[in-house]
């Protein structure tokens, strides 16, 4: 068959096994890649029948790398990073540290090298993004204090293994040759040398040129253009950043990502590459289960077990520690640690670049991809046992505080303080807890302040404001706050889960207490009324009552009317958008 046949035949069979499978893990509430990497097995050549070019598919794998890097980069963010630097810059660092240990530890008792053991050891720390963000969706916990530290977690751990990348083809060098240390230090230092230069080069020249470059091709009003422009910048820069610069595809595409993410174009350039790139992406996937060996798993299930135990068990409870450690609530941890229970897209990544280089033996490689099918098949699972774990320690306070280190003297109020009644107590400094306190200073009214943030809580302090630290769910905590003597409980945070059991208990010690929650949902809104919440505040239901009464009062209706309107608003669902 000609090479333009296979191409085709290689495309259409990725695509179609990918959409076929990845249909079914749907249906059976998996993540899809679950679904593409088991496309890869069926139309790989160790399985069986109609089998795909693994040659032509690992070139259709490295554009899925380029355009999957490019999206992280337009998406990274040093201001979300910096909001989350207290728990994600030294959690994933000692994380990653930890997986790495384990995997020479793995690697030393399968026979393999300590070269073998460190990449082993550093494709299996790090998750994928992807597989956090859906769970976190699913559980609408993505906006809480807890999902935004997790999400900040990978993105040091994305960065990281940026890094790694850059400087894995030297070490590689070194591991084979038995370089001395100076050669070692020298070799490193190029490499170094190499990406911090294509980093000023991109920051100093790119940064003007490129967004220069795509507003004018957005002036000329052609969509088909625009989206050209945007895949012309990201394979070109990273092309140019291999041939001249001699770092990875990977690194140039996330340096582009980067820096078309700080233009007023970034949403446009990322939804116009999220086409290519989702099917290149499927494609990165499919090509990855084509490597995947299953007589070999069958073969060595003891091997399999051993990766699980690191990547499910191991890193969960690494990060469950660390975060006790620094200080912060212990269902932060719990939410981190079900959130690294996988692995995925750099995992893939960083091996197939181990055994491209010669570093990683081909077994290893098919212990990451099996241990990343496996642990994203298992992750819902791991997922669902966050609140089950939470109700039990919450039940058990005296194991609960000596995991969480109670939250030291900030969990406790300021020892002159006296003790408040009548006042309101106010569970998270938000941009609607700020705003709900302001409302009451304006009044003279008091109010404390509970926060999951340790920083913000001692700034709270010095400005002579009364706020303790420690997870809004924690029933010590809640007495601390007086919330047998407050008259209002404003949960002006988002955390349905801690939320509930908040409510319930505040209900439970004080009787007369009113209490209103934000909610997003009107299954929430539900549970907490039923669990004893007074009111509940619906984010996007109040945007759409007051654009309605705005909308109203412009047509000359009274004001009467108009609340007699907003009131139906709001006890009646929206209608479903037509489909």
């Amino acid at each position: 068959m000609e090479h333009g046949g296979e191409l085709i035949t290689t495309i259409a069979l990725g695509l179609s096994a990918a959409f076929l499978a990845g249909l079914v893990a749907r249906r059976l509430r998996l993540p899809s890649i679950v679904g593409y990497l088991v496309a890869g097995v069926a139309i790989g050549p160790f399985t069986p029948g109609v089998f795909a070019d693994q040659g032509i598919a690992m070139e259709l794998a490295e554009i899925g790398v380029i355009l999957l890097m490019f999206g992280v980069g337009i998406h990274f963010s040093f201001r979300d990073l910096l909001a989350v630097r207290g728990i994600a810059i030294p959690g994933a660092i000692v994380q990653s540290t930890v997986a790495t240990i384990l995997g020479v530890g793995l690697a030393a008792m399968l026979g393999w090298g300590i070269a073998a053991g460190i990449v082993l050891g550093l494709s299996l720390s790090v998750a994928s993004t992807v597989v956090l963000l859906r769970a976190l969706i699913q559980r609408n916990a993505l906006d809480t204090v807890h999902g935004r530290a997790a999400v900040g977690w990978l993105i040091v751990e994305d960065v990281f293994t940026v890094l790694v990348l850059v400087l894995l083809p030297a070490f590689a060098a070194v591991a084979a040759g038995g370089a001395s240390g100076q050669n070692v230090a020298l070799t490193l230092g190029e490499a170094m040398l190499k990406a911090g230069a294509l980093a000023v080069l991109m920051v100093v020249v790119g940064k003007r040129v490129v967004p220069w470059l795509l507003v004018q091709v957005a002036r000329e009003g052609s969509q088909e253009m625009f989206t050209l422009g945007v895949l012309a910048v990201a394979l070109g820069i990273a092309f140019a950043s291999s041939a001249v610069f001699g770092v990875s595809l990977a690194l140039g595409a996330f340096l582009a990502g980067a820096v078309v993410g700080e233009t007023d174009l970034s949403h446009k350039a990322a939804a116009d590459a999220l086409p290519l790139r989702d099917a290149f992406a499927v494609l990165f996937f499919v090509s990855v289960g084509m490597l995947l060996d299953p007589a070999y798993l069958l073969q060595n299930p003891l091997a399999i077990l051993a990766v699980l135990a690191l990547v499910v068990v191991g890193k969960s409870l690494a990060a469950i520690g660390i975060v006790a450690l620094l200080g912060y609530p212990l269902r932060t941890g719990l939410t981190v640690g079900a959130g690294l229970a996988q692995i995925g897209e750099f995992s893939f990544i960083l091996a197939t670049a181990g055994v491209g280089l010669g570093v990683l033996p081909i077994e290893a490689y098919q212990l990451v991809v099996a241990g990343a099918l496996i642990s994203i098949t298992l992750n819902p699972f791991v997922f669902a046992m966050v609140d089950p774990v939470d109700a039990w320690l919450k039940a058990r306070p005296g194991i609960r505080h000596r995991l969480e280190r109670a939250g030291g003297p900030l969990a406790r109020p300021a020892p002159a303080h006296q003790p408040m009644r009548g006042h309101a107590v106010i569970c998270g400094w938000g941009r609607v807890g700020r705003t709900v306190a302001r409302a009451l200073e304006a009044r003279g009214f008091a109010y404390v302040v509970i926060e999951e943030h340790r920083r913000t809580v001692e700034s709270l302090r010095e400005q002579g404001v009364q706020a303790l630290y420690g997870d809004i769910a924690d029933a010590e905590l809640l007495r601390h706050a007086g919330i047998e003597r407050a008259r209002v409980l404003v949960f002006a945070a988002y955390d349905p889960p801690a939320a509930e059991f908040a409510v319930e208990h505040s209900r439970s010690v004080n009787p007369r207490i009113e209490i209103v929650a934000r909610v997003e949902t009107p299954e929430e809104a539900r549970r907490l009324l039923d669990r004893g919440a007074t009111q509940t505040v619906e984010g996007e239901r109040e945007l759409a009552v007051q654009m309605a009464r705005y909308t109203l009062r412009r047509f000359g209706v009274t004001s009467r009317e108009v609340e007699a309107i907003a009131q139906g608003l709001r006890r009646r669902p929206e209608p479903a958008p037509a489909v």
